[in-house]
């Protein structure tokens, strides 16, 4: 049996996703050695989420990478709109944000991955080691000390003073730690595919809403992302009634995709993505802290999701750069970033439970063309899609960046 290789660094994070990445960045950025381990060789996965919402971009202002990053290939929407049983509704206007871009920009997350482990590379104290997946938690005396991990030259033993945990919803690290888990019960599944795109289409918009069903499409350049809403499990039962069938069924959504739908030939085209909200009741233990998803598992509703777990990574590294640099960190500093960020995931998983049993999924009375009451408001009062906004834009504490070091720089 071959020597596992070693490797000795003062953090690991575990996941390069945009927890793991922009913690990767903030603390190489404060001279504190860091190691991030990813498991795929590459980030191109598709059905990832792709909003990089007005709290990012100030973010990446505040960091001095706004102007390059906005070279990107992306996309700018300054308002959400829904058609909501055949009517155009206004939901959310971006405008009058107070921030530096009053959008939220569309981008592929593996080209914002690659533009931020790009910008993390140039930090002597960084590493990037792909295609290493951590199978399990090193622990001594009770205290997280390292990771063991498989990589295409055999295992590997990553020893550090922290362990970041941002390895997403199916977590190897909170699972390994025995961290408990709070599951707030979700009634919807989505079902994402691609659709050709067509110059004449329609611009984005954040869906359209039927009787208690949804498609949301996400504008891709030369293809449309669609996610469809379905009953928590009900995959199976529309596998059964065909192919044909769901293709009539999501061009009565979006009647100008009506040509197109045929595109959608096999049901290998067409991935479940299992919706999940829940939360850690601790996020952290000695020696290993959990953030992003691996901390709380986010609904697709809103887009919020990566927009929260990099708040995580920026508090992470506001509260625990500056010890990190010169040693280990206790587990109450640890419980301070928990303390911090526990209060938005609590307010935003709140909202997305509400918005899954009221709005998605609730039913509507009266005529087929009638709006439910929320919606006929937002019509109604221009002034109130300022809320969604403010909400989904920037939402609850946001995090600025702070420098931990005298010899940051841009």
């Amino acid at each position: 049996m071959s020597t596992p290789e070693k490797l000795q660094t003062r953090c690991v994070i575990v996941g390069g996703g945009p927890a793991g990445m922009m913690a990767g960045y903030l603390l190489a950025r404060a001279s504190v050695p860091v190691a991030v381990l990813e498991k795929h060789a590459d980030f191109n996965r598709d059905f990832r989420g792709d909003t990089i919402h007005p709290s990012t971009l100030e973010l990446m202002h505040e960091l001095g990478l706004l102007d390059e990053f906005l070279k990107q290939p992306h996309q700018e929407v300054r308002e959400l709109r829904g058609v909501i049983n055949g009517q155009t509704v206004r939901i959310a206007d971006f405008t009058q944000l107070p921030t530096r871009c009053k959008f939220i920009a569309f981008m592929p997350q593996w080209d914002f991955l690659n533009f931020l482990s790009s910008h993390a590379k140039q930090f002597p104290t960084f590493e990037l080691h792909m295609q290493t997946e951590v199978v399990d938690l090193l622990i001594e005396n009770e205290r997280v000390v390292g990771v063991r991990a498989k990589t295409p030259r055999g295992e590997m033993e990553v020893r550090a003073d922290l362990v970041i945990g941002a390895d997403g919803r199916h977590s190897a690290t909170h699972t390994r730690a025995g961290f408990k888990l709070r599951d707030f019960g979700v009634s919807i599944d989505v079902l994402w595919m691609r659709i050709s795109k067509k110059q004449d289409d329609p611009e984005q918009s954040l869906g359209f809403f039927q009787h208690g069903k949804l498609l949301v499409l996400l504008d891709r350049g030369d293809y449309w992302q669609c996610g469809f809403v379905i009953p928590k499990g009900g995959f199976g039962e529309i596998q059964a009634r065909g192919l044909s069938q769901f293709q009539g069924e999501l061009a009565t959504f979006a009647g100008f995709l009506h040509d197109r739908v045929a595109e959608l030939d096999d049901w290998s085209k067409i991935k479940l993505l299992t919706v999940q909200i829940n939360r850690l009741r601790d996020w952290c233990r000695e020696g290993l802290l959990c953030i992003g998803d691996s901390a709380h598992a986010m609904s697709p509703a809103g887009g919020v999701g990566i927009n929260l777990a990099i708040q995580d990574a920026v508090a992470t590294a506001n509260l625990l750069a500056e010890k990190l640099r010169s040693g280990p960190v206790s587990v109450d500093d640890l419980r301070k970033v928990q303390a911090r960020r526990e209060w938005p995931t609590q307010l935003i998983q709140g909202m997305q439970v509400f918005i899954h049993r009221r709005v998605v999924t609730g039913r509507t009375s009266g005529r087929k063309d009638s709006l439910p009451l929320l919606f006929r408001l937002l019509k109604w009062f221009p002034i109130l899609r300022q809320l969604p906004a403010r909400f989904i834009g920037i939402g609850p504490r946001p995090e600025h960046f702070r420098s931990a070091n005298a010899g940051d720089i841009s």
